[in-house]
């Protein structure tokens, strides 16, 4: 698990474009997980990365904080939200038999208080996605570009070095003559 998550970090630090649009697209991604949208969670991730200019690999990538090890706890904190917003007469604990059969049977009873839950929880996700992932991006990128401009200073010093030599070689060429 923590290999998976060291690469995602750096597939996402690597991507091309601004600190905003990389974080704004992965904090999209992220965020749309934060909904029982299965199956749309790459689409609606990458329609709102688009909308809003953000990176729309970033928001693929950003879809992965929803798995299957972390849906199970999402889920039941958006359904819990979603019947305590719509003030649910049995109160906010989950059925005490909740199978997929009642979920199925039930699908409307289900799904409408996991989408009131889930969207301010998307958006609550989205903030606390966006800031770290801007700060490492845009931590990462003038780190890069640091490198980058001390590899040109040394490139630059060793051409002025040997047109340096060159230069050298011929005075001294030319006082032998």
């Amino acid at each position: 698990m923590r290999r998976a998550l060291i690469y995602i970090s750096h597939r996402v630090r690597r991507l091309p474009g601004s600190p905003y649009s990389i974080a704004a697209g992965f904090a999209c991604g992220a965020a749309i997980s934060f909904t029982p949208l299965i199956g749309f969670h790459f689409l609606l991730g990458a329609l709102i990365a688009f909308l809003i200019g953000g990176n729309v690999i970033a928001s693929a990538i950003g879809t992965a904080v929803g798995n299957p090890w972390t849906f199970p706890f999402i889920w039941t904190a958006i359904f819990w939200l979603g019947r305590l917003i719509l003030g649910h007469p049995n109160g906010t604990a989950l059925p005490d038999e909740l199978t997929l059969n009642y979920i199925f049977d039930h699908t409307w009873d289900v799904f409408y208080p996991m989408l009131i839950g889930g969207l301010p929880t998307a958006l609550v996700a989205w903030l606390i996605f966006f800031w770290p992932c801007y700060k490492a991006v845009a931590r990462y990128q003038a780190h890069r570009e640091a490198r980058r401009a001390r590899a040109r200073e040394r490139r630059e010093a060793k051409r002025a070095a040997k047109a340096a030599a060159k230069t050298a070689r011929a005075e001294a060429k030319g006082e032998q003559s």
